[in-house]
This record gives C-alpha cells, structure tokens and sequence, in this order.
C-alpha cells in the first residue's frame, strides 16, 4: 500500500525492472496522463531528495519543447532546496490512481502575474493504483460545501466549496481573501453537504494546502475525516458510488 504523496522506492537492483507492469513510457500515453493532471488541476506534491516537499498544481504545458510548468509561490523555503537539487520525484492522483515521475531540469521563471517551476516532461511515469480510498471530483453543476468555524477566528463561519471527496477525506478551495488555514490544525465539528440526501456532521484534520492556478483566485486544502460515524461513513460511500456510477453513464454518450 502506497501512501498518500510518497513516492514508492523505485530503484532497480540489476536485472529486470521489477516495477515495469506499472510504467507507462508511450508517449503518447504519458502526454494523455500530464494533460489530464493539468486540465483537472490536480495537486502534485514534488519531493527532493533532501526530504524537501513541496505541493502545486500542473499549470500549462509545452509539448513541442517537452517543457512543464508548475504554479509556486517564489517565497516558500521548499524551492530553493528543490532547484539547488535539480531533481524531485512527483506524486500526484487521478481518482483511485497514484502517479509518480521523475523531475529534472527545473528552473525558476518569474513573470508579472506570479512564478512558475519549469521543468522538462517526463520520458517515463508509473501508475498505481490506489487501494487507501477512492477518490471522486464532484459532479459538476453541483455545489456540496463544508461549513465550519474559523480555527483560528472562532467568530467567524466558512461555508467552502468541495473539490473531491473520498472515504477518507476531501478537498476544500479556500478563497485567498479568507485568513489562512494551517495544515496540522483539527476542526472538532463540521457540517459537510454532498447533495440534498447527503449530510453529515464530522471533524476535519487539515493537511496539506497547494495553490490550484492563479485565475481561480483560491488554494486547495486536502483535509481528513475525524470521527465519522458508521452512518456517515456509509451514507458518504453510497455518494461516492452513485457519483462514479454517474461518470461511468456520461462516458457511454
């Protein structure tokens, strides 16, 4: 079982590949999976090899010069261990599977509207498939929110927008006007509405924050679920259900 943003041990010891049934080294193939993590805006979690980790999103692509570019707050103490590197290992999900690629190359590009880390595609990524929880993005056209009290300003009330659910947690956008969140912070209570059948009261641990693109003005916080009683826990699996259900109907159209 793999966890979530660490990168498995990938180092071959002679001989075989003994990870080659999960490569993907067409590329073909590994474009369709980097455009998908872009266009869906999904977090990535880059891990140097100091033990430096750093959360961000695939912000554009140039796939003529096989050049990436991921959104980054120049300021975060991360980075500058991260390109003194010059390599990080990336871990990112797509629903119930984990994607891991090496990084090299990278390089700081600062522009008017923010910076971005620019570093080359990569020939070769691996999939696994997630057996922790899967994970649904919220049908579109659908608006289930989390209300909660301010950790920090207990007077002041949050209704936020879920991205994604799963049996183990979610993820909320935070707007970047709302006074910040702190990952490592436990929410004791919580009103989560997934839909009109589809309510539950429950704690929330907050984990990690990643800004998803600078046009969307907010950042994304990946949160767990604290307490869940066995009623919420399966009223909750009965929406992730329906939910995929859902897709899977979409795509036969």
């Amino acid at each position: 079982m793999f966890l979530d943003t660490q990168p498995a041990a990938l180092d071959a010891h002679g001989g075989a590949d003994p990870w080659s049934e999960f490569r993907v080294g067409h590329p073909s193939e590994v474009l369709a999976l980097m455009r998908r993590l872009r266009d869906g805006a999904h977090a990535v979690n880059l891990n140097g090899p100091g033990g430096q980790m750093l959360g961000t999103v695939l912000w554009s692509m140039d796939e003529a010069r096989r050049r990436m570019n991921f959104s980054v707050d120049p300021d975060r103490p991360e980075l500058a261990g991260l390109i003194e590197a010059g390599e990080a290992v990336a871990v990112a999900y797509l629903d119930s599977v984990k994607l891991q690629f090496d990084l090299h190359e990278m390089v700081l590009v600062r522009a008017a509207r923010g910076a971005v880390l620019q570093t080359e595609l990569p020939p070769v990524l691996y999939r696994f498939q997630r057996r922790q929880a899967f994970r649904v993005r919220v049908p579109e056209g659908t608006q289930p929110t989390v209300r909660l009290r301010h950790p920090s300003l207990p007077d002041m009330t949050l209704t936020l927008r879920v991205l994604d659910v799963s049996i183990g947690g979610c993820a909320l956008a935070v707007p970047q006007d709302v006074p910040a969140l702190q990952p490592g912070t436990r929410v004791a209570s919580t009103l989560v509405t997934l839909d009109a059948d589809t309510r539950l009261e429950t704690g929330l641990a907050l984990q990690h924050a990643t800004s998803i693109q600078p046009e969307q003005r907010s950042v994304r916080i990946g949160c767990a679920w604290i307490g869940l009683s066995p009623s919420a826990e399966r009223a909750l699996q009965r929406y992730i259900d329906q939910t995929q259900k859902r897709r899977r109907l979409l795509t036969l159209f």
